[in-house]
């Protein structure tokens, strides 16, 4: 009862702006609507695009409103649940955006065959075809949003001192990582290895396709055990709201690096535990469903590292600021 009492109990010093990621996702909507308008030639639906954002804009004043009207635990989570759910909105997002700019595989299919001396996602499946590990496969990279959901919800009910921080380093991550992929356009193996041709590309060919994503959206038919469970949900999430977007650096394993840096910040030994087979199950797994390049699974980690880094010495500066 008492965990019921203190999610509606009134708060005795409310916020009274909006909080510090929903500046940075109004900064991330300002710097795409720059883009969007200093382009609108060159975009196929520029209208949407902008009253997509301005939605975006409504919605944020409205829970903020919300929040003002009932100042407790329940109307602030849902204020970041919000923004949480419209990731799924931003991320074909990129797309639009990014398709205006050439199209940069070739490089890193290049540096892919450079570094391991073949296409890892080309032979992953292909080397290893059992429908147990198929399944593990997808169960891995299926359970990106049960562990941002699982991080998010154990700081709110058990860390809530630690909530805002929290939320802030898994959003403000992803709009880095959204930032990146509207400016680097690359598309990864099923994508790529799709538009060039599967003996191209095991004969160490590359060939530059320019704008070819502008206008074409046909990817290779995912590996593995197709009649798996995992196996349909991934393929379905796929034919949802996948696009030729967001290869590079894989922010499936960037955020849930992150989250594992959160995890155990949490202080949880079975939250940090319990979470680390998916973990390692989603880094192998982004190769194996030809999601990434291997190249892009590094870059994963490496800017984990450094945004984890950048935004623990951000929440501190903000802090600050606050006191």
């Amino acid at each position: 009862m008492k965990i019921i009492k203190d999610l509606f109990k009134i708060e005795k010093k409310p916020r009274k702006g909006l909080l510090a990621v929903e500046w940075v996702i109004m900064g991330y909507l300002l710097l795409t609507t720059l883009l969007v308008l200093f382009t609108f030639t060159k975009l196929p639906h520029p209208e949407a695009l902008l009253w997509g954002r301005f939605r975006v804009v409504m919605l944020t004043l409205a829970m903020w409103v919300v929040y003002r009207l009932v100042p407790c635990r329940v109307t602030h989570f849902c204020r970041i649940g919000v923004q949480m759910l419209l990731l799924s909105w931003w991320y074909p997002d990129t797309y639009e955006l990014n398709r205006i700019f050439p199209n940069l595989d070739h490089h890193f299919a290049a540096y892919e065959q450079w570094l391991c001396g073949c296409q890892p996602a080309l032979l992953f499946a292909q080397a290893i075809t059992h429908p147990v590990f198929s399944e593990l496969m997808h169960l891995g990279y299926s359970s990106y949003y049960s562990l941002i959901g699982l991080v998010t919800l154990f700081a709110f009910f058990f860390r809530y001192k630690e909530f805002d921080r929290t939320v802030f380093m898994i959003l403000v991550s992803f709009f880095i990582y959204y930032v990146i992929f509207v400016l680097l356009p690359v598309t990864g193996p099923q994508y790529y290895y799709q538009a060039v041709g599967i003996e191209s590309i095991a004969a160490g060919v590359f060939p530059d396709l320019g704008h070819y994503f502008a206008t074409h959206q046909e990817a290779l038919t995912m590996p593995g055990w197709n009649d798996g469970f995992f196996y349909q949900i991934v393929e379905n999430a796929h034919t949802a709201g996948e696009r030729p977007t967001a290869a590079f650096p894989s922010s499936h394993v960037g955020v849930t690096t992150i989250l594992m840096f959160l995890a155990w910040r949490l202080r949880s030994k079975w939250l940090f535990w319990g979470m680390m087979p998916l973990y390692v199950l989603m880094c192998f797994a982004t190769v194996y469903i030809q999601a990434h390049y291997v190249v892009d699974v590094i870059g994963g980690w490496v800017s984990a590292i450094v945004i984890y880094g950048v935004l623990h010495f951000l929440w501190g500066k903000i802090c600050a600021i606050k006191k």
